[in-house]
């Protein structure tokens, strides 16, 4: 290997170290308040009924804005979207940290989703550009796999000490050092990348697809306040499914649709968006269900919660670079993504042996050590393959969908889980009375009710991916060369 190559061989490496930085912050951002919400609630006198809206402000501004931000990074450059995201990030952050209303702080959850929009379909789009010789792609897209996987539990784990130790703002604050880090590092290693020609904005799409997302998030998050049969959820709902479908039809008759249909329409991609999808309905359930198992039924303090998951963090570490990474050139994608599907289900199965007064390594340990060798032989794969021989005019977009299916993917499988937890809780607890040890045993059987649906729900997505999911196995060919970036 020539100097040049090798120089450029390093470069691309410490690119992707801030490219998956990047990455870490966006979902970090999307668990780290969460534990902070009791404090954060009672110093801005925020009612019970509003504080969702904390969590869902970010969320709703996130999932609905991801594939007009991944089209943006297409047409403006991949480079200049992913530090406009970070920068903005940043300033949203800390914002949020300085908030002294609860409209000051919606406002700043509302931004940071917005920014988050631009930055993830940027770096996942920056990452598929960069690295293009198989080898070195399964390398890169198992660390982001790691990093999606494990941002969620590593969210709680920071959001533990900094409330503990610090105050609930630098939940926030914490933002503001990555991103800056992330842009400087970016700023000096990605080369700019962008689709050639000139560029039309496909605004019956934008509009569409936008609001189709919207209306989707905000009726699944009313759900767990109002119920499913509500026409506060329902009407969303439909409205939603509605403006989704018309979108469909809209992207078969012009001539630069914001999502063109051959994207989806690959059943290796139509798999991997499954995948991923079903992967965040698995890990957000669980982060929920134990979260709530270790400090309420257990009395574990948020410190000791976030502890508590590192053993699941350090198994998608394994999973995802150890066997992962190496199997990933050589094995069709369903061979890896199929069984990690099944040890997640595994996982959530778990559930169903804890009681009240099951010690941590028989109970939440072993069921997060599926849950995270199960994540560790799905994430990678599944990103590889949702971006996998798409046109370079198309990376952004295409990173922006399986954004998006995470993304949607976990906002309703939390909603519609914790419902059935609900449900089973006050169930349990009407047939057993209102005591303080049926109050946590009722508890438990909500979460071993929803922990049971969501295994069928992966299995049955197992089935369907092995089905769906019919790539053969990565050929053995002399890479072609690197991706050349337009200049800007």
């Amino acid at each position: 290997m020539s100097p040049t190559k090798a120089q450029a061989g390093r470069r691309r490496w410490a690119a992707l170290f801030f490219i998956a930085l990047a990455q870490l912050m966006i979902v970090l951002d999307g668990t780290v308040v969460n534990i902070a919400l009791p404090s954060l609630q009672r110093d801005l006198g925020i009612s019970d009924g509003d504080r969702q809206w904390i969590i869902t402000a970010y969320t709703l501004a996130f999932g609905s804005l991801l594939l007009l931000g991944g089209r943006i990074a297409d047409y403006t450059g991949r480079r200049r979207t992913f530090l406009i995201g970070l920068l903005g990030f940043a300033a949203a952050s800390a914002l949020g940290g300085a908030a002294d209303t609860f409209g000051l702080l919606l406002c700043a959850r509302v931004l940071q989703g917005g920014f988050a929009a631009l930055l993830g379909p940027s770096a996942l789009s920056l990452l598929t550009v960069t690295f293009t010789r198989p080898d070195e792609r399964a390398r890169a897209f198992g660390v982001w796999g790691a990093v999606t996987a494990v941002g969620g539990a590593i969210g709680l784990l920071a959001g533990g000490a900094l409330t503990d130790y610090l105050d609930w703002r630098w939940c926030l604050y914490v933002s503001v050092p990555i991103a800056l880090v992330a842009a400087a590092g970016g700023s000096a290693l990605l080369g700019e990348s962008r689709t050639g020609g000139r560029a039309r904005l496909d605004t019956p799409g934008v509009l569409l697809v936008t609001g189709g997302l919207v209306a989707l998030v905000y009726g699944t998050s009313r759900a767990e306040s109002d119920g499913w049969a509500s026409a506060g959820v329902l009407g969303p709902l439909a409205a939603g499914v509605v403006l989704l479908a018309a979108f469909a039809v809209v992207e078969r008759r012009v001539p630069q649709p914001m999502l063109p249909p051959r994207l989806v329409a690959d059943r290796a991609r139509g798999g991997a968006y499954l995948s991923v999808g079903l992967a965040m309905v698995g890990m957000f359930g669980a982060f929920l269900f134990m979260t709530y198992y270790l400090q309420v039924v257990k009395g574990y303090s948020p410190i000791r919660t976030g502890v508590a998951f590192l053993p699941m963090t350090v198994a998608v570490l394994l999973s995802a670079g150890g066997l992962t990474t190496r199997l990933l050139p050589r094995v069709a994608p369903r061979v890896l993504i199929v069984p990690g599907l099944a040890l997640v289900a595994s996982g959530m199965l778990w559930l169903r042996t804890m009681e009240t007064s099951t010690p941590y390594a028989e109970g939440v340990l072993l069921s997060g050590l599926l849950l995270g060798f199960g994540a560790g032989m799905i994430m990678p794969v599944a990103f590889n393959y949702a971006t996998h021989g798409v046109d370079p005019q198309d990376a952004g977009v295409a990173a922006a969908s399986v954004n998006t299916a995470q993304q949607i993917s976990s906002s309703i499988g939390t909603v519609l889980l914790n419902t059935i937890a609900t449900g089973a809780t006050a169930d349990y607890m009407a047939d057993h009375g209102r005591s303080p040890a049926v109050a946590r045993a009722a508890m438990l059987e909500g979460f071993v009710t929803a922990g049971t649906w969501a295994a069928g729900i992966l299995l049955t997505g197992a089935l369907i991916v092995a089905v769906l999911m019919n790539a053969p196995r990565p050929e053995h060919r002399p890479a072609k060369r690197d991706h050349k970036p337009v200049p800007a």
